[in-house]
C-alpha cells in the first residue's frame, strides 16, 4: 500500500534517489532544500509500507509572474509503482495547495516532446494544454512542450451589508426580594428618624413658653367689665336676701 503525504526535510535524500533512478534531469541537494524551505506546502512524497519513497513531486510558485501560478519542477515515480495513479495523486495534491495557499490561477511544467506516457497523463487525465514549444530545452537538445493547466476561477462571496447596530437599551433592574426588603427597611428607618426629630422640636417649643401665658380663651358672650368665673360655687343658684 502506498500513502501520499507532504514532504519534509528528512525526505530529501529519498526524493533525490528516486530522481536519480528515474530521470536524466538531476539536481543538487541544495535545490531540493531551496524548494522545501521556500514553498513547504507544495511538495509531496509517495511512501510504501516499509517507509521507502517510491515517488515525489517537487513544486514551487513563480514569484515574478504577472498573475500568480505554480510550476512543477520535477515529478517521478519508480518504475515498479507506475500505472497505479500515484503520479496523478501527487500532482493533484500539489495543485490544490497552490490554489489554497497562494491563490494560483494555473500551473505550468515542461515535458519532453517524445515522452508520450507523460503527455497522455498531463493532457488526458489532468487537463494540461500545450502553451508553447521550447526548442533544445534539455541538455541532450530535445525540445520541450511548455504546458499549462488552468485552475477553476475562485468565486467571490457576496459582501454582506452591515447595518449600524441600534443603541442597546439600559438593562432593567432585577426585582430581587432581598433588595426590595432592604430598600423598604431603609425608608422606614428614615421616616422614624424624621418623626423623632419633629417630636424633639415640639418638646423644645413647649419648654420655652412661660406658665402665665397658658390662659383660656375669652368668652365672646361675656359682657365687658364682668368678672370671669373662677369656678368657685359654680352650678349653685343665687341666694335670697335676708329680711
Amino acid at each position: 500500500m502506498v500513502s501520499i503525504r507532504r514532504a519534509t526535510v528528512d525526505d530529501l535524500p529519498g526524493m533525490q534517489n528516486c530522481n536519480l533512478t528515474c530521470l536524466p534531469e538531476n539536481y543538487q541537494m541544495k535545490y531540493y532544500y531551496y524548494h522545501l524551505m521556500s514553498w513547504p506546502q507544495l511538495s509531496f512524497v509517495a511512501v510504501n509500507d516499509h517507509g521507502r519513497i517510491v515517488g515525489y513531486v517537487l513544486a514551487k510558485m513563480e514569484e515574478e509572474a504577472e498573475e500568480p501560478h505554480g510550476h512543477i519542477t520535477s515529478i517521478s515515480v519508480l518504475r515498479s509503482y507506475r500505472k497505479l495513479g500515484i503520479a496523478t495523486k501527487l500532482l493533484r495534491q500539489s495543485h490544490q495547495c497552490m490554489i489554497d495557499s497562494f491563490g494560483a490561477h494555473y500551473v505550468s511544467l515542461h515535458v519532453r516532446r517524445g515522452n508520450r506516457a507523460a503527455l497522455a497523463l498531463y493532457k488526458d487525465t489532468l487537463g494540461y494544454k500545450v502553451h508553447d514549444v521550447e526548442e533544445h530545452y534539455y541538455a541532450d537538445q530535445e525540445d520541450a512542450f511548455a504546458m499549462r493547466c488552468p485552475f477553476p476561477k475562485q468565486t467571490e462571496l457576496p459582501v454582506a451589508k452591515v447595518t449600524p447596530a441600534e443603541p442597546a437599551a439600559a438593562p432593567a433592574q432585577a426585582h430581587h426580594p432581598a433588595a426590595q426588603h432592604s430598600s423598604q427597611a431603609a425608608a422606614e428607618k428614615l421616616r422614624q428618624k424624621h418623626l423623632q426629630h419633629q417630636q424633639h422640636q415640639q418638646q423644645q417649643q413647649s419648654a420655652s413658653v412661660p406658665p402665665s401665658a397658658e390662659t383660656t380663651a375669652p368668652n365672646p358672650s361675656a359682657k365687658p367689665g364682668a368678672k370671669a368665673s373662677t369656678g368657685k360655687g359654680a352650678g349653685r343658684g343665687k341666694g335670697k336676701k335676708k329680711s
